[in-house]
């Protein structure tokens, strides 16, 4: 009995021994989602990075166009040495792919960057992962979501845009009645998907009187209507828009900076989108994909203010100065989808 005691012991000791070995080394990516998005320590960037330089890539699925998403996925790839894989879609597509594909079993996303609307589909359909990060606390209010798992670090703000040398300084249209006149007729564009924007200012222009006022202005100068907001801005400055009535204003900003003949103009009531970076929750390189939240609410900030782009830390001018801006509900608009797409369509893009 004493050699099978003495055997049963050593048994015992020896897997006590490799347990506590075990936990001793066990490896930083063991830890879940939920811990490393979650983690506080002093320690917190250190982890971060370590962990991401161990996982060596980063994917991302944004709706920015490369142009405007290639300086920050130079930048964190020169501070971090990580591979910034990068696929851009429509902000529609961008959620119908992930969705299809975590259904299939498949999680090939780390996060996302995209617009507040799809966003907020993303968390609807329990696809990201809340992070808790001390940069919040910098931004404004209107950043951020209850629920945690999406932040605001720029504003999109809808702008409209006239060719220079197309539109002479005494038509410039002062507001949205303005362009109730004759001299616009065919003169006009919008983007295709904009009817959150439509719902958001009509509303703000007291409901049926805002959807009366631009049935007058199709009614009466017609409207173009073209897919992309880049592209939108691109043909105003080529001449073949003179006004486009939804650009984001930092293309044509960035455009007017580089010395094409085109202004941003801001008609109130102004309305902002919200666009930000998410962390999928079940990303593959989910050290990675934490840094990259954290590096959109830093110093990517600094990186789309440069860019003639609004950003949400008031620290760092970038706003258009006495700009009042509307932002819009991402849950009312998905709420609503329906009834905003149909009534932009039967107003605006296809009207009966």
């Amino acid at each position: 009995m004493i050699p099978s005691a003495m055997t049963s012991c050593a048994s015992t000791l020896a897997i006590a021994a490799l347990t506590a070995a075990t936990l001793a080394i066990t490896p930083a990516s063991a830890q879940t989602m939920a811990e490393i998005a979650g983690y506080q320590g002093p320690d917190r960037m250190e982890r971060l990075i370590a962990g991401a330089r161990k996982e060596g890539v980063l994917s991302v699925y944004g709706s920015s166009v490369s142009e405007d998403m290639k300086p920050i996925s130079d930048a964190f790839k020169a501070k971090y040495g990580i591979d910034f894989q990068y696929w851009r879609a429509s902000s529609e597509n961008l959620v119908q792919r992930t969705v299809v594909e975590t259904r299939a079993g498949r999680c090939l996303v780390d996060g996302f960057a995209t617009v507040a609307a799809e966003l907020e589909a993303l968390h609807r359909e329990k696809l990201l992962q809340a992070v808790k990060t001390p940069l919040t606390a910098g931004l404004m209010p209107q950043a951020l979501r209850p629920h945690g798992e999406w932040v605001a670090s720029r504003l999109n703000i809808f702008s409209a845009a006239y060719n220079a040398n197309l539109v002479k300084k005494d038509e410039v249209p002062k507001s949205y009645e303005d362009l109730k006149h004759p001299r616009w007729k065919g003169r006009l564009a919008v983007e295709a998907d904009d009817g959150d924007w439509f719902g958001t200012l009509v509303s703000k222009m007291g409901g049926d009187q805002g959807i009366a006022l631009f049935r007058d202005i199709v009614r009466t100068n017609g409207m173009q209507v073209r897919k992309g907001h880049t592209l939108l801005s691109n043909l105003v400055v080529a001449g073949e828009i003179p006004l486009a009535l939804t650009t984001y204003s930092y293309k044509p900003e960035q455009q007017k900076r580089e010395g094409a003949p085109i202004e941003p103009l801001y008609l109130a009531p102004v309305v902002a989108l919200g666009y930000g970076p998410a962390v999928a929750r079940c990303a593959p390189h989910p050290h990675a994909a934490v840094l990259f939240n954290e590096f959109m609410l830093g110093e990517g900030q600094e990186i789309f203010a440069k860019r003639n782009m609004a950003v949400t830390n008031p620290k760092i001018p970038s706003m258009p100065p006495g700009l009042e801006i509307t932002l819009i509900d991402p849950a009312d608009m998905l709420d609503n989808r329906s009834k905003w797409d149909e009534l932009w369509a039967s107003t605006v893009t296809k009207p009966r």
